[in-house]
């Protein structure tokens, strides 16, 4: 069996037809959750890019990798998902954005090449790489925020488009009289991209995944992952004018959310992406950019599953749909994703597995509490290994698809390191200081924040929306004791103890003495007479003849 795993950055959970969207008619989605599962509680790790993803590539929490926010590197020998699926005979490609930052200087510390396999593999997130292209092209004044050389900049100077950055000039901007109008101003959001629909990010990642596909040799798994729906919110032709601001919903915040709000939300709402997203002007530009974005996203899953069809590939092929995190666009007064509310932190995650074993599951949705790191153990199983569970932290997913009710989580945790942040500096935060962590328990949310704020609390069987934070008020003591319970229980987790399994050290208790360790014995008659044979029986040399007593 083959895995395409698809991740889409910044979908949110509720911007597909098959999740409730009114407007939005997301046929392609709607049909693999018709083969398989839809998990409709799934949580992010971390709710930024980078964190988040390393999360899922590794199967473990950010606490646990180090790799807590976008730059911060993921250390030399971490194992990720391509590390395990390779020891099982199968392949792991990247075809797409991994958000990864190498560790360049535990790489020199260990003579580690980035020519070499091992070294680009350490370099590249543990895949071998078939196309990556972050697809962040943006540039300044001290030069470009992505690194490297882009394949799509090179794809599209091929192609006629001019310029070092046509990403920038064509791809993600418009024309108004005569002039670039960039996609970084919320204003052009509404315009038609400068260039051909099927020259767009989308349609030639898809077309490299597709490339992908018809020369690979399985097993494989394939990480395609996209840059769109994230930022910037402009779309080609005919995307651009398929949604209007009639299809835009109002945004679902309360005044009381401002209301003494905790300083470190509090912060977050006065910041300027959530100061833009309360502008009803910029909603009406934005989300049906934004929905068309994803409109042309489901398309391009249309064509690759056409595809798989036609090479007789998709019955052969675990799909997996999902996202890194989402987009809080004007909801709870915040714009982009960062805090704990279910626009930012909750994703979408659909599975296809085209074993029989699933048969009985398909079209179904799935409610228990599901985390982005249950991908890895689910693709080490789906490839006929067993976990290595003292790394990988997640828990394979496959019994929910089999519809057997496994023993399971009682909570779900994400964690967000802030410290890289302006809002830490606003706070008067040391960087240490500057960290959040949830814990949900399908019921109740707790957020904790490190640097002696209160916490917030929310019932979202009674306040859904989560407008209500109630820990501002008292009465409320013994949920809050309950909920920073399950944090300390995640907290006491064993996190580090990755190069000895619980089959290690069962194999090896009680080995040392039949290797002739004997400690603490008074005449050797406590143990059985095989384990001191090699130390009894006449001295065969007496060195001690003529030096005294003996």
């Amino acid at each position: 069996m083959n895995i395409l795993f698809i991740m889409y950055d910044q979908l949110r959970f509720d911007y597909l037809s098959c999740a409730g969207h009114p407007h939005l008619h997301t046929p392609h989605f709607d049909r693999v959750a018709s083969m398989g599962v839809r998990f409709t509680n799934a949580h992010i790790q971390s709710p930024i890019c980078g964190a988040s993803r390393m999360c899922t590539y590794t199967g473990r929490y950010a606490s646990s990798h180090g790799a807590q926010w976008n730059g911060f590197p993921l250390r030399v020998g971490e194992q990720t998902m391509g590390d395990h699926l390779r020891k099982l005979g199968m392949g792991c490609w990247l075809i797409g954005k991994t958000h990864m930052e190498a560790d360049a200087e535990g790489m020199a510390r260990l003579g580690l090449s980035s020519d070499s396999v091992i070294g680009a593999r350490q370099a590249e997130c543990g895949f071998d790489v078939w196309t990556r292209d972050d697809g962040l092209w943006a540039e300044g004044p001290d030069g470009f925020y992505d690194k490297g050389r882009s394949p799509y900049n090179a794809y599209l100077n091929a192609l006629g488009y001019d310029g070092e950055n046509p990403w920038a000039d064509y791809a993600n901007a418009g024309v108004e009289d005569g002039d670039i109008a960039s996609g970084w101003m919320f204003a052009n959001a509404d315009k038609p991209a400068n260039i051909h629909e099927e020259h767009s990010e989308t349609p030639w990642l898809t077309g490299r995944a597709i490339e992908f596909i018809d020369q690979a040799e399985g097993p494989w798994c394939a990480h395609l992952s996209y840059i769109k729906p994230h930022w910037p919110y402009i779309v080609p032709a005919p995307y651009h004018n398929m949604f209007g601001p009639e299809h835009v919903p109002p945004p679902l915040r309360d005044a009381a959310e401002r209301d003494d709000p905790h300083p470190v939300y509090g912060s977050y709402m006065e910041g300027n992406i959530s100061q833009a997203f309360q502008r009803d002007a910029v909603r009406n530009k934005v989300i049906p950019a934004y929905m068309g974005l994803i409109k042309q996203c489901d398309d391009q899953l249309g064509r690759l599953l056409a595809h798989l069809e036609e090479t007789d590939t998709l019955k052969d092929t675990m799909i997996v749909l999902t996202s890194d995190h989402g987009d809080y666009l004007g909801d709870h007064w915040m714009g982009e994703k960062d805090l704990f509310h279910a626009q930012s932190v909750k994703v979408p995650l659909i599975i296809y597995d085209p074993r029989s074993d699933a048969d009985a599951t398909r079209g179904t949705t799935c409610d228990a509490l599901v985390e982005s790191i249950d991908l890895a153990p689910t693709f080490i199983e789906a490839a006929g290994g067993k976990i290595p569970d003292h790394i990988v932290e997640g828990r394979t997913l496959s019994p929910w698809l089999r519809g057997e009710t496994p023993a399971w989580r009682d909570f779900v945790i994400s964690e967000y390191d802030y410290s890289a942040t302006p809002n830490r500096a606003k706070l008067g935060l040391k960087p240490r200081e500057a960290r959040l962590f949830m814990v949900f328990d399908g019921r109740y949310k707790l957020m904790h924040a490190e640097g002696g704020f209160r916490p917030m609390l929310f019932d979202l069987e009674t306040d859904p929306d989560e407008f209500t934070d109630l820990a501002k008020t008292p009465g409320h003591e013994d949920q809050i004791d309950r909920m920073y319970g399950m944090l300390a229980q995640w907290g006491r987790r064993m996190s580090q103890r990755v190069t000895m399994s619980e089959d290690d050290i069962l194999s090896k208790t009680g080995a040392s003495r039949t290797r002739g360790v004997l400690p603490f014995l008074y005449d050797g008659s406590e143990v059985p007479p095989e384990l001191t044979e090699k130390y009894r029986g006449p001295a065969r040399q007496n060195h001690l003849e003529g030096e005294g007593d003996t």
